[in-house]
């Protein structure tokens, strides 16, 4: 099982693929559920991988049993997200 932190926070999540589908703002590491914006800009991106984003009202949940592995950039789900 994957454990989210909050240290997930502005890595990329990407389908199984290898697609991009968004980027984490939030982890709510006690309900295990990472927040991904769908449309991120340049500047939330950024503002992301800095660690001061937070979760907007169009954000994908994601919950940890979706998550099959994390790298130091990403998080990759076991499903094609990016149609949603």
């Amino acid at each position: 099982m994957t454990v989210l932190s909050t240290e997930d926070e502005g890595k990329f999540l990407m389908d199984i693929r290898g697609e991009q589908i968004g980027i984490v703002t939030e982890v709510d590491a006690i309900e295990q559920v990472a927040f991904v914006d769908p449309e991120p800009n340049l500047t939330n991106a950024w503002v992301q991988s800095l660690g001061f984003g937070e979760a907007g009202e169009d954000d994908i949940q994601v919950p940890a049993d979706n998550v099959v592995t994390v790298t130091d950039s990403e998080l990759r789900v076991d499903a094609d997200l990016s149609s949603e």
